[in-house]
């Protein structure tokens, strides 16, 4: 089939959408403080409003990958861009509850399928080498929500925090006008997906162990993004600023590997690169969770991100290879499992610092490694013996 798209086009517009969808994440939890004293929300307000967001996501995660390859990726990008320009707005202006919620929703249902759809359209675009290309994606990511926090902190002292989300909307408009104008990849499934090629996805050994795989891959990402200040303040005694620096130094090294996977390593073998980064992992775990002052575990924060960048890439390039003419779906499939297990994870983490502190993070994080070995070997034991 004649191809009727501009790569590159297609790529670079999908690196603005992971750059739009990272730049939204952290502007939610950033102006938090300010929709709070907005709406006049108590602590449990606040929380049900964020609980809101993850169910978003998964929901435009389920949504994306049957849609895209039923009718391509135009519609769906533009629509979801569109919905987070809804988000943005309600969420700047909105003066009832009620509309703030569902503005959160709205973003989440956005942002989740516009995460997912970049990542497939860069897996079909990419005949050799889609974990490179996906790792240079994920870039994106990390340049927004580095970026963010440093762009807030200027413009907070000179804006409201609506004109700032208003703002941000625009650009969101704006990527659904690009995305409604860029020639992107046909439909592969034109004619309609039969449950039986849905099937397939459940019956297919190595495609769970990968789903499962990103299970924990995902729940090890969101323990480190989601308690780590709180691990830093308690057990090294840091102060906040710190401790949300040694966040900020994880989402680098995850991004500093990400654009050296999609670059001067992409042609190292997706098993020795995956076994490279357990191993900087493990070792990033040590040098973390026995340090006892600020620096080394803020240094074994931005090894851990280094260590645990190639798992998503490198797992969505052998699902894009795996299934190239049902991507979109087979990607939906392992990314609601992800973040099925994200939510699930960090809830067990939540009760257990509740009743035994706050140290049994490490506890968790070892344990999700080890997993990740084993569900590792696994994989490629299949892949070898399927070859």
């Amino acid at each position: 089939m004649k191809q009727t798209y501009n790569r590159r086009l297609v790529f670079w517009t999908a690196c603005l959408g992971m750059l739009l969808f990272g730049i939204g994440l952290i502007m939610l939890g950033s102006v938090l403080p300010d929709l709070r004293e907005r709406h006049s929300l108590n602590a449990v307000e606040a929380g049900t409003l964020l609980s809101l967001l993850p169910f978003g996501i998964i929901f435009g995660s389920l949504l994306f990958g049957p849609v895209c390859d039923r009718y391509g990726y135009r519609a769906l990008l533009a629509v979801s861009a569109l919905l987070m320009f809804a988000g943005f707005e309600g969420l700047a202006f909105t003066r009832t509850t009620g509309i703030l919620k569902l503005s959160v929703f709205l973003f989440g249902l956005g942002g989740g399928a516009i995460n997912g759809a970049t990542n497939a359209v860069v897996a079909d675009i990419s005949t050799t080498g889609k974990g490179a290309a996906l790792s240079i994606l994920g870039v994106f990511f990390g340049i927004g929500a580095l970026g963010m926090p440093l762009l807030l902190s200027l413009l907070m002292a000179k804006f409201d925090f609506q004109v700032i989300v208003a703002a941000t909307g625009v650009l969101a408009l704006a990527a659904a006008v690009l995305f409604a104008f860029v020639r992107f990849p046909a439909a592969k499934q034109a004619e309609g997906i039969s449950m039986k090629q849905v099937g397939s996805l459940f019956r297919d050994v190595t495609l769970l162990l990968i789903a499962f795989f990103l299970f924990f891959q995902s729940s090890f990402e969101g323990l480190i993004n989601n308690w780590t200040t709180t691990y830093l303040m308690d057990r090294v005694a840091a102060p906040q600023e710190v401790a949300l620096m040694g966040l900020s130094a994880f989402v680098a090294g995850m991004t500093v590997a990400r654009l050296l996977v999609g670059s001067v390593l992409r042609n190292l073998p997706e098993r020795q690169l995956l076994y490279i980064s357990l191993g900087v992992t493990f070792a990033a775990l040590l040098l973390f969770s026995l340090s006892r002052s600020t620096v080394p575990a803020v240094a074994g924060l931005f090894l851990l991100g280094a260590g645990l960048a190639a798992g998503f890439p490198t797992m969505l390039g052998i699902v894009g290879n795996r299934y190239p003419d049902l991507s979109g779906t087979a990607f939906s499939f392992v990314l609601v499992i992800g973040l099925v297990g994200n939510m699930i994870v960090n809830y067990l983490m939540g009760i257990v610092t509740e009743n035994a502190g706050i140290k049994h993070l490490t506890t968790f994080t070892y344990a999700e490694l080890a997993i990740l070995v084993v569900m590792a070997t696994a994989i490629f034991g299949r892949l070898k013996m399927n070859k």
